[in-house]
């Protein structure tokens, strides 16, 4: 069983950076992990996802080059480092986690694991 708590999100202005946060419990070492997000209206679309301890990396097209996640092992933490903010990133941010050894996906169902969400608003 892992559990996952999001921090980090808030209220920016465009071209600020925030950084979110993701505290993962009962994580293995071969988990891939994901950022999603869902904006009102919208579907929950895939963000960013990384295989615990990397240093494989995916991105979605919109936040490539912007956005950037990575773990820390020693924290048990996943993060988004997120820069150069756009109002249309705005939307509740969640972390997910799969299946031990199961691949890096960008599809939502392929994850097992979802935080409760933290929310990021960019203002124009």
């Amino acid at each position: 069983q892992v559990q996952l708590v999001e921090s980090g999100g808030g209220l920016v202005q465009a071209g600020d950076s925030l950084r979110l946060s993701c505290v993962a419990s009962g994580r293995t070492l071969s988990t891939p992990m994901g950022w999603f997000r869902q904006a009102p209206g919208k579907e929950r679309e895939f963000v960013a996802a990384i295989r615990w301890g990397g240093p494989v990396t995916v991105y979605a097209d919109s936040v490539k080059g912007r956005f950037a996640i990575s773990t820390n092992n020693a924290r048990n933490t996943v993060n988004l480092q997120m820069s150069s903010l756009k109002p249309e990133d705005t939307a509740v941010y969640y972390c997910a986690a799969g299946m031990p050894y199961g691949r890096l996906s960008q599809v939502s169902r392929d994850y097992v694991y979802w935080g409760q969400g933290t929310q990021v608003t960019v203002s124009s």
